[in-house]
């Protein structure tokens, strides 16, 4: 009777332990909200994305091609700035990053205001090619 009680109390004790596990990795609305983009073939994979206003969200961009791409993420001026080439260089930020080829960026931002916003690629030739997507802000 001991061994049964004492091998009952071993299973109850793991079920335990695996239900706190399964509790403690649930996210909260304080964390940063993680989406992944894909870059392939020239394409945002999502080309469609939602994310809320006033959270943290940190976009993890993967480039599976072997050119390097942008992730560009504005309203229309931005992205008229970008097409035509009048941005200076966008190193520092958050919504505008490069993405060498065959590598994997990240990138965090908070978006204040609901809207419609695009996110797009401006090397040459990409944002014709269809290198282009949407971001609504709910």
């Amino acid at each position: 009777m001991t061994r049964q009680l004492a091998a009952l109390a071993a299973v109850v004790g793991l079920l335990t332990t695996a239900c706190s596990v399964g509790i403690a990795a649930t996210p909260t609305d304080t964390e940063p909200l993680v989406v992944d983009v894909r870059m392939k073939h020239s394409r945002f994979v999502p080309a469609t994305l939602s994310v809320p206003a006033g959270r943290e969200v940190r976009f993890v961009v993967h480039n599976e091609d072997f050119l390097e791409h942008e992730f560009i993420v504005g309203d229309a001026e931005v992205q008229e700035r970008h097409r035509t080439g009048t941005e200076p260089a966008h190193d520092e930020r958050p919504t505008e990053v490069d993405v060498p080829g065959e590598a994997t960026v990240t990138t965090t931002v908070t978006f204040a205001v609901p809207g419609s916003l695009t996110f797009a690629c401006h090397v040459t030739g990409h944002y014709a090619y269809g290198m282009v997507g949407t971001l609504t802000v709910t």
